[in-house]
């Protein structure tokens, strides 16, 4: 795995049905600005591939591109988000997503949230049919490997809290 980092912090585990109800306002902060960067990156490209637009995932994949590059250890990870920003192929793009999500799930859960929750969320029809995970600061379902055209598939699976 990519952006190994020490397990630091262990995660809440939630009943998804028994969790209050996130906003929009939910601001998450990261003990770690490097870290936090890297998460709002992410962000970008997950909110570009829910809006279905391939060249904003690219822009977004090239930043994101960068600052993993420069963090310890994620140089595979980095690896990924460069296909992603040298394709314009959705199809192709939400593929390397889903290995990107499961390397910066793991990356996210290894430091210490000082605000927010995160939500791990799971889409079972992605990757047809093999699932596909991601993050998010909302726990509403935005699904960037259907887009528009399954908006609300998914679920959430974990929630990464503040302590």
């Amino acid at each position: 795995m990519a952006c190994n980092q020490s397990e630091k912090k262990s995660t809440d585990l939630k009943d998804t049905d028994a969790v209050s109800v996130a906003t929009k306002t939910n601001k998450v902060v990261i003990k770690d600005a490097k870290k936090e960067q890297i998460f709002l990156q992410y962000e970008n490209l997950k909110n570009a591939l829910v809006k279905s637009d391939s060249s904003d995932a690219q822009k977004a994949a090239k930043e994101l591109q960068t600052s993993l590059a420069n963090f310890e250890g994620c140089e595979t990870t980095a690896s990924i988000a460069k296909n992603i920003a040298n394709t314009n192929d959705l199809v192709a793009q939400r593929k390397d997503f889903t290995a990107l999500s499961m390397d910066l799930i793991a990356f996210v859960k290894a430091d210490e949230l000082e605000q927010g929750t995160i939500y791990v969320q799971h889409c079972p029809m992605a990757n047809k049919g093999d699932g596909g995970d991601w993050l998010s600061t909302e726990k509403e379902i935005r699904n960037p490997y259907y887009g528009k055209e399954m908006l609300e598939c998914g679920r959430v699976t974990e929630e990464i809290k503040a302590k």
